[in-house]
């Protein structure tokens, strides 16, 4: 392992992974990814890797805008010899309720001005995406043909090839234990295999940044909850984009081998670091899923498992600096949808470290935001 760094990434999922590609890409080449386990074996192997633009805040909008730009053409850029598996089906968003149905309105009056071109429509025109869906109860809904679904595995193996052919080293099995500083600058981090000297550390631990931030002084205002998922066995295509509801907080959608995956955004979830399986997740998901999609009823679940959303207060994550600490950025608290926004992620946190001005203004995406009271609270999440 190296013993000097121009930049140490903590934690090596997708964000970390994108932000080591860009910053080589930026020039950085003498760069170190940390990642405490082995190869995707945290929230980006066990997230849903859903992809939306349809958003109700325009900071959301922006950043997965950006990150379905590059998803389009992400192999090609990348390099990458196999395939990352971008399926743009689309997102199919039900409403049930009239709040629901009046936001779904400003959200895309908001996407479309943006470029997103999201519309709203009737349960009849719902219905026409997706046949076996049953429109009982439902006030309309909306669609986003560019929305879809990419394999999590295919990506961050893709970001992280190319960035070790551009010079990073990757650092699996191996924890970050401290961050050294002088005079509010970082001078050093502690690892598991030694102590590497840089300049710049970049947190993107996704559920263990609480803890990496702590390493500064910083307390990030977050939390880790889990979040449960089950496949089917493999069928026939029956339904193209993903299906998902917030009132419900239910997401369905069919990858291209054919099973089925599903998931609820359950509050009542256990906050913490608890990465197993329960039977209720199991009846309620299927009660739940049988209400909309009853077709499903015959399937058989294969396997079912949890993830962690790292939680901010206003569901947007938190990127960027702390002012009086030089050397020391974060790429944290994205709520359960890192994965969809880290081609955008990557290239922001990079262009900040070597001082350049974001492609995209993050600005209230800071860290003093909750300080300063200045939360936009994101209404369209699971």
């Amino acid at each position: 392992m190296r013993s000097r760094a121009d930049a140490v990434i903590i934690g090596g999922g997708v964000i970390g992974s994108s932000i080591a590609y860009h910053l080589a890409k930026e020039g950085v080449k003498n760069v170190v990814l940390l990642e405490r386990h082995s190869f995707c074996t945290g929230s980006t192997g066990r997230c849903g890797a859903g992809v939306r633009e349809q958003w109700g805040s325009e900071r959301n909008c922006r950043l997965a805008q950006a990150s379905i730009n590059a998803f389009e053409r992400l192999t090609e850029e990348l390099g990458y010899e196999g395939d990352i598996e971008f399926k743009q089906k689309g997102y199919l968003i039900l409403a049930h309720t009239e709040k629901e149905w009046e936001q779904f309105k400003k959200n895309v009056a908001l996407q479309n001005s943006l470029g997103i071109p999201s519309k709203l429509l009737t349960p009849r025109e719902a219905k026409e995406i997706v046949p076996i869906l049953n429109t009982d109860g439902m006030l309309g809904a909306t669609y986003n043909r560019r929305d879809g679904h990419c394999n999590p595995f295919h990506t961050t193996w893709a970001y992280a090839q190319a960035a070790r052919r551009l010079g990073v080293e990757l650092q699996y099995f191996t924890e970050a234990t401290g961050i050294r500083m002088e005079g509010g600058k970082v001078v050093a981090v502690d690892t598991t295999r030694g102590t590497i000297s840089t300049p710049v550390v970049i947190n993107a631990a996704g559920p263990w940044a609480k803890p990496v931030a702590r390493m500064v002084g910083v307390d990030l205002p977050v939390y880790t909850q889990r979040h449960q998922i089950l496949a089917t066995e493999p069928t026939g295509p029956i339904i193209n984009p993903m299906v998902m509801s917030f009132s419900i907080g239910i997401y369905c959608q069919q990858t291209p081998h054919g099973s089925i995956i599903m998931g609820i955004g359950d509050t009542r979830e256990p906050k913490g670091y608890d990465i197993g399986s329960s039977w209720e997740f199991l009846r309620e998901m299927s009660r739940i899923i049988l209400r909309l999609l009853p077709v499903l009823e015959s399937l058989r679940v294969v396997r079912q498992w949890s993830g962690l959303y790292t939680v901010t207060p206003d569901a947007h994550p938190i990127l960027g600096g702390v002012p009086g600490i030089d050397g020391y950025y974060q790429a944290v608290g994205f709520s359960g949808h890192g994965f969809m926004l880290a081609p955008s992620v990557g290239r922001i946190i990079s262009e900040l470290v070597v001082g350049k001005t974001p492609f995209i203004d993050i600005t209230g995406l800071d860290l003093g935001r909750f300080e300063r009271g200045e939360l936009q609270v994101e209404p369209s999440v699971v």
